[in-house]
């Protein structure tokens, strides 16, 4: 953290003498355009080290989990009282959450669409041994106490429980269905676990480029524009904001 930092508010050449890091040179070329620097946006899976130290920093916190919002929620509402406790800002804009979501004409559209590339991407591409998902030591006591598990770990063990379109759906791992559905059940996770910055994956295990697509202009074109008011009395200081001077592409010539 220190030296990504770094290396992007100093100008001139520096040493860096980290505890687990030291390098005689850093000199990033090209340098961020935004100043101090970007947003700092910190990835999580329920540390609840990570909650106090985002919290202090002012960064946002991203949690990124396979499990659905379902599951979400303890973390997310762990998280709000850390930074209620600790006197932080609760800007919702200042928390992440991904989610998986599928959006087609109609539910059953949806269901004959994605159901066996997100089946594949439970059963196949999260199948890991817990072992390798959450090594001993990775996760710290006060994290264990308070009753938070390794994220991949537990998505490998659902999977192997044979979970179908139908349990994912119905468990909140996947948010499917038509655009009116969809935008109404991720508005409810909006406001259920406070974010702001919802992170949204469209390519999901085996889809190919054509459903993938499908999946993003239908989600961009029919359900975003209904959410993005959600928060409005709130500044978002933390997306990053496009060039006012930015260079413009040409336009196409007719014909």
């Amino acid at each position: 953290h220190d030296l990504i930092v770094q290396a992007w508010t100093r100008p001139e050449v520096f040493s860096f003498n980290g505890k687990y890091t030291q390098l005689r040179y850093v000199n990033i070329w090209p340098r961020p355009l935004q100043q101090p620097h970007p947003p700092i946006w910190i990835p999580g899976g329920g540390s609840v080290e990570t909650w106090e130290w985002t919290s202090r920093m002012g960064y946002v916190y991203c949690y990124l989990s396979y499990s659905g919002y379902k599951r979400g929620q303890q973390v997310m509402d762990g998280y709000w009282q850390t930074v209620e406790r600790l006197g932080g800002d609760m800007n919702p804009y200042h928390a992440g959450f991904l989610q998986l979501v599928c959006v087609a004409e109609t539910e059953q559209q949806a269901e004959r669409d994605y159901a066996a590339h997100v089946e594949y991407f439970y059963d196949k591409c999260l199948h890991v041994w817990r072992g390798w998902a959450d090594a001993p030591g990775y996760r710290t006591l006060r994290t264990l106490q308070a009753g938070f598990g390794p994220q991949v770990g537990q998505a490998a063990t659902q999977a192997r429980q044979g979970l179908r379109w139908k349990d994912l759906v119905e468990g909140g791992y996947v948010i499917a269905g038509s655009p009116a559905q969809v935008t109404e059940r991720l508005g409810h996770v909006i406001e259920s676990l406070r974010v702001g910055q919802l992170m949204v994956l469209c390519q999901i295990g085996s889809m190919p480029k054509e459903l993938v697509l499908k999946n993003t202009e239908l989600l961009a074109r029919e359900v975003l524009p209904h959410l993005r008011g959600l928060w409005r009395e709130w500044e978002d200081r933390w997306t990053p904001k496009p060039l006012a001077r930015r260079a413009q592409p040409a336009p196409v010539a007719a014909g």
